[in-house]
């Protein structure tokens, strides 16, 4: 039996020739097909286009059931999710976790800004309000929270596990989290107090939305320059094209972004007839069908250990509704019917700063316990319950 450092090159060797034998290099990435696929998954990829083919014909075909409708977009978003998923994880295996967490946040992000792009423009503004306060409590403590559970099972059993990654995007991801909740707060107090300054809160939300986009693009380009995490020894060869898995997150990306409308078409509806709150409709509702591919991709790489990729998606998935989609959507509202401000509930409002916070508590130190992530699902399980009679 081998033993020292003789038998450790031996199978940094043997995992190196697996990488050279399956790896595909950027400029000559092998042919544009699904080979590397499994007869199953090639079987789900096909089930999922025509799910999301279906869920159009009942949005746009006349007399189709409402209970239906939602039924397929539903099925549609899950797929949908699972694609941008697949493809994650095989675009990781090259770029590693940070950039990919960024790609892949980016194209999730697409059902939020389009749901909210439409709210406006039929004049729901309490829905647009919550559903990007509720997009980001939704991954902040739900999404995250589960990604943690997963992610210290998969560490140990019993409890014991912790799961760790690197602290610095969770740390970066609460510093713009405050400065974003720093002008909703300033928002607030200046409107309860009816001072002079609370006439003009239209402007000055469109300021701070520049400031808050500048700041954004500053951490943006420190964040890209940034080395990527070094590839495990024993992690298997990426299974497909570079291009292909380029090209299958985007169009899982945009397919999701369309059943998205579709799916909150087809639950509108259903919300006047049970009687449900906008606040709730747009915290919980649309908060999570919006971020199913949040909700899916993050927990199926925490389960497979990828810890570090598995928290970008997540946490870049937070720092972009709260400091670019957010400002973002502020300035594009001055072209639609309703304007957006910073100017939101007080229960929101303290929803968003005790969040920051226990984001900070929970994952700056760069492991988290799986109780700490049962206490984020409980405190939005909280939250939600709150929006019910609101």
């Amino acid at each position: 039996m081998e033993s020292g450092p003789e038998s450790e090159l031996g199978r940094s060797d043997r995992a190196s020739r697996r990488w050279d034998r399956g790896a595909l290099p950027p400029g000559d990435d092998g042919p544009l097909t699904l080979t590397g696929l499994s007869r199953s998954e090639r079987f789900l990829l096909g089930a999922v286009v025509v799910a999301v083919a279906a869920a159009g014909v009942t949005r746009y075909v006349a007399g189709v059931s409402n209970v239906l409708a939602f039924v397929v977009a539903t099925v549609a978003l899950a797929g949908t999710a699972w694609v941008v998923s697949f493809s994650v994880d095989q675009v990781g295996r090259r770029l590693g976790p940070g950039p990919t967490g960024l790609m892949q946040a980016s194209l999730a992000n697409l059902p939020e800004f389009f749901v909210v792009i439409f709210a406006l423009n039929g004049g729901h503004l309490i829905v647009a309000q919550t559903a990007i306060v509720g997009s980001v409590l939704v991954n902040a403590l739900l999404v995250l929270g589960l990604v943690i559970v997963a992610g210290a099972r998969r560490a140990g059993r019993g409890g014991k596990g912790v799961m760790r990654f690197s602290p610095r995007l969770p740390n970066d991801t609460a510093t713009l989290l405050l400065v974003a909740t720093f002008i909703i707060v300033l928002a607030a107090l200046t409107h309860t107090a009816h001072d002079a300054a609370s006439h003009h809160i239209k402007t000055i939300s469109i300021i701070s939305a520049c400031a808050i986009l500048v700041v954004y693009g500053a951490w943006l380009n420190q964040y890209l320059r940034s080395k990527p995490g070094s590839r495990p020894a024993d992690e298997t060869p990426p299974r497909v094209a570079m291009r292909v898995s380029l090209g299958l997150l985007t169009a899982a990306g945009v397919a999701s972004a369309f059943v998205s409308d579709w799916f909150v078409h087809a639950l509108e509806p259903t919300i006047h007839t049970l009687g449900i709150s906008q606040q709730f409709a747009g915290l919980v509702i649309v908060a999570i069908a919006g971020n199913a591919v949040e909700n899916i991709t993050g927990l199926v790489l925490a389960y497979k250990g990828r810890s570090d990729l598995a928290i970008s998606v997540v946490k870049n998935s937070v720092a972009q509704i709260a400091a670019f989609l957010f400002p973002l959507l502020v300035l594009v509202s001055l072209l639609l019917a309703t304007t957006l401000t910073f100017a939101l509930a007080p229960v929101y409002i303290g929803a968003l700063v005790l969040t920051t916070l226990v984001l900070w508590q929970v994952t700056g130190d760069g492991e988290a316990a799986e109780f700490e992530g049962w206490a984020l699902v409980a405190l939005y399980v909280i939250l939600a319950t709150l929006t019910i009679y609101e």
